[in-house]
């Protein structure tokens, strides 16, 4: 393995995941490893790929013997794989990510823009977008993504100058009032403009590849950093997407795009990964990467989701108008969360605080 890219010709994903003070037992007794630092563990894992063991879901006593063994060889490689799994995240934009009592953290979706998919054209208006904003982080949102360009299926781009127009007020006035704002941008132009007016965190649909400067911008201007996964363009991703293997491809993809920002100075603590539901991903795609999500930690940095009122959710529940999928929104990020998901991106803010409420108390209690 490569320990500073977190690319192995291994694959781990945790099974047996557990929360609560079950959890803390169960490491302390030598059953289970903290899953990204807590508050979730796991007692067993799978491993993939090439040169994996013909093994059964290997239990945490086997993991470790096995580990002892490659080492006792001369391969270090496992050892650093689980420990990515399991060590702590670091604080990603001031926010406690691991430990015990830690839930996931909310990111709320606010869209100055008239066409994004689910919200196109209710806050337009920077002023409109203000107090939307607002009353997402009243409602318990610890960070709000502010977005000037719809990424939906089929988007066309807005020029720079838009953009930059759409989201700098907004972010500036949020920013002013001690807020944590996330500037959902492909462009590195619009990037250095928010993170000018007060934005704490670059998050790129692309994953800083779609802009040949944006790479450069993100170092110098040293936010934080959250990589999505997408297949084509907006315009095109949903075509036809096509994979052999979603759950592995995706992570490879992002596991290259973490070793660019690496190299290029952006330390791992910096960096979240986002599998990017809905973005050339059919709903099979998109079952197949919620269910694997665990898998994700192997990379070692924070893992952000974004399902809220994604067309797969549609799909499944058969609710065709985004707005009304809040029901199937809950249950994917409830599902993210007992994968270990740290940051979740919803649009109904409230309602999510409450299911994670619910969810924490459960985990709180477990035994």
């Amino acid at each position: 393995m490569d320990s500073r890219s977190g690319q192995s010709r291994l694959r781990l994903t945790p099974e047996g995941l557990v929360g609560g003070p079950a959890a803390l037992a169960l490491c302390e007794a030598g059953g289970a490893l903290a899953l990204a630092g807590g508050p979730l563990a796991f007692t067993h894992a799978r491993l993939t790929g090439v040169d994996a063991p013909d093994h059964e879901p290997f239990s945490v006593s086997d993991l470790r013997r096995w580990i002892a063994r490659e080492a006792g060889m001369g391969d270090d490689g496992p050892a650093t794989l689980v420990e990515a799994v399991s060590e702590p995240r670091r604080d990603f934009a001031g926010l406690t990510l691991a430990g015990a009592g830690v839930r996931p953290r909310l990111m709320g979706i606010c869209n100055v823009t008239p066409d994004s998919f689910s919200d196109g054209g209710d806050h337009a208006d920077p002023s409109a977008a203000i107090g939307f904003a607002m009353t997402l982080a009243e409602a318990g949102a610890e960070i709000i993504d502010v977005g000037g360009e719809s990424t939906r299926p089929g988007a066309a781009p807005v020029s720079v100058e838009a953009e930059i127009d759409r989201v700098v007020p907004v972010v500036a006035a949020l920013a002013a009032n001690g807020l944590t704002v996330s500037i959902d941008t492909r462009r590195a132009p619009v990037m250095r403009a928010a993170v000018a007016a007060g934005a704490a965190i670059i998050n790129d649909v692309s994953a800083l590849s779609d802009d040949p400067d944006s790479l450069r911008v993100a170092v110098e201007l040293g936010v934080p950093v959250i990589l999505m996964h997408m297949q084509g363009t907006p315009a095109t991703m949903q075509d036809d997407p096509q994979y052999a293997d979603v759950v592995a491809e995706v992570y490879d993809a992002l596991a290259a795009r973490m070793s660019a920002c690496l190299d290029a100075g952006i330390p791992r603590g910096r960096i979240a990964i986002d599998p990017g539901f809905g973005f050339g991903k059919t709903v099979d795609h998109n079952v197949a990467l919620l269910a694997g999500l665990a898998r994700f930690h192997g990379l070692g940095c924070a893992v952000a989701i974004g399902v809220s009122r994604k067309s797969f959710i549609g799909a499944l529940t058969g609710v065709e108008d985004p707005k009304h999928r809040l029901t199937g929104s809950i249950a994917a990020a409830l599902a993210a969360a007992n994968r270990g998901a740290q940051i979740l991106r919803v649009h109904d803010v409230a309602e999510t605080r409450c299911a994670l409420d619910i969810w924490q108390a459960a985990i709180d209690l477990a035994e």
